[in-house]
């Protein structure tokens, strides 16, 4: 069970067909925090069984421009592609944009990280935590839609952690394997040797 504050209000469900496949859309708001989370899901979640389980944070300039800066867009598409081959799954879209800062801020770490600093650096040059992102609202998304079991498509350990302290349990973590180029190679140097990514 999830320890969070948070109260999720569900909202409207529509069908989605995408060019990953055919899913389920589902919006979740935070009444507080005014917030508002979409699930994706494929096949019916009343059904018990490993769910594989992408929690993927907001990224406008990954996902939707496809920079080449990182890799959040390939992430999002490579987790769709999966999810749609297992047959059952869900991939969490949570607006938490440059890992919890908000986009501007995200942008300005930008600026900073084209002067030499890293995504690290750039994130407590501002005055953040290198990682701002709370996983609590997946998991109270994962219990509205009754998936307690998941095996779960991530490279980080701290979502792991994060996940499981909120009451999910964690079959198997999958990675997304992502091939660097030649504007993110220092991004991935850094997700791996200060943020522990896997």
């Amino acid at each position: 069970m999830s320890s969070t504050k948070l109260t999720l209000i569900q909202g409207e469900k529509v069908k989605l067909p995408t060019k990953y496949g055919n899913f389920e859309l589902i919006v979740f708001k935070e009444k507080e925090a005014k917030l508002e989370h979409i699930a994706l899901l494929k096949g019916n979640s009343k059904i018990k069984g490993d769910w594989l389980t992408r929690v993927h944070s907001a990224c406008a300039t990954g996902d939707l421009f496809g920079s080449l800066r990182c890799d959040c867009g390939e992430q999002l598409a490579k987790s769709l592609q999966l999810i749609e081959k297992n047959g059952k799954g869900v991939l969490i879209y949570l607006m938490q944009e440059g890992r919890g800062i908000g986009l501007l801020n995200k942008i300005k770490a930008y600026k900073l990280q084209e002067a030499g600093m890293d995504t690290v650096e750039a994130n407590v040059h501002l005055g953040y935590k290198p990682d701002e992102r709370n996983y609590d609202i997946a998991a109270l998304i994962l219990e509205a839609l009754n998936i307690g079991e998941i095996n779960l498509l991530t490279n980080n350990p701290d979502k792991v952690i994060k996940l499981e302290e909120n009451g999910i349990q964690i079959k198997n973590r999958i990675p997304l394997k992502i091939t660097p180029n030649a504007h993110n190679i220092k991004y991935f140097e850094t997700k791996v040797l200060k943020m522990g990514h896997l």
